[in-house]
Order: C-alpha cells, then structure tokens, then sequence
C-alpha cells in the first residue's frame, strides 16, 4: 500500500520566507510595476525578472533564464508571488504549468512529482541563491 504524500508545512514556509528575503535582496524596488531587472552572469547566460503586477500587500514576477544558445521554450521560466503581509514568495506558475497543486497522485498525465509544487519552490531557492552569489552586472529597465 501506497503513502499519501503530505506537505510539511514548516519546511515549505521556510523555504517560501528564504525566497522572499532572498528576492528583496535581489530587487530593491519590488512595488513598481513593468519593471524588470536583468543579472549577468556571463556573456551568453542572463537571468531576467521582471514585475508583472503590483498591490500593496503582493508583487507578482515573472523570473526567466535567457541564454544564447537554448530556444526560449526550453528555458526556464516561473510565476512568482510576493506576500509582503506574510514575508514569503512562492512559485505560482512554472515552465508554463499554471497553478500547481501542493500534491498530485502519481503518475498522472503530466508526469508532475507529487511534490512538485515543494520542488519548484526549490528550484526557486537554489535559483535566487546563484544570482545572489554569481551576479556580475545588474540593469533596471522601466
């Protein structure tokens, strides 16, 4: 018999409240809207994130990696989220999969993960933890 996968909270919201103070590091100006921010890390690997939507309790970004030699529907892509009121990010959209669910039974159609909704979140941290210790040169566009 097979075990439900169960989130574990705790560790979910750790990593969403990494993410976030992670992310205000990266943007100093999270609450402006078309807004976007590029990091260098080298001439062909650029990681773009730009704001998409604005409120005074969220802010949503899109974070895209662009890289010279990889078709653009390969790239990696996510939605994100910022909850200011509660301090964390988390993942809303990724690679085009809209609205994740916290677990899905497996397999499934999609061959998501059953946690693929943690995973992504992740994805997210290990993201932001390269920009944070690799960026080269930061360009803000209006």
């Amino acid at each position: 018999m097979k075990r439900r996968y169960v989130p574990h909270l705790p560790t979910i919201l750790a990593i969403c409240e990494n993410n976030y103070v992670c992310m205000l590091k990266l943007l100093p100006d999270c609450d402006s809207e078309d807004l976007s921010y590029e990091f260098s890390i080298s001439k062909d690997l650029v990681y773009k994130i730009q704001i998409i939507a604005s409120t005074p309790y969220t802010s949503t970004l899109e974070m895209s990696q662009v890289s010279a030699n990889t078709p653009k529907y390969l790239s990696p892509t996510m939605v994100v989220r910022l909850y200011h009121d509660a301090k964390v990010a988390e993942v809303l959209e990724s690679q085009r999969t809209a609205q994740l669910q916290p677990v899905y039974e497996y397999p499934n159609l999609n061959m998501h993960q059953r946690n693929e909704k943690f995973l992504v979140n992740v994805f997210l941290a290990e993201w932001l933890h390269f920009c944070l210790t690799q960026r080269i040169e930061t360009t803000t566009s209006n």
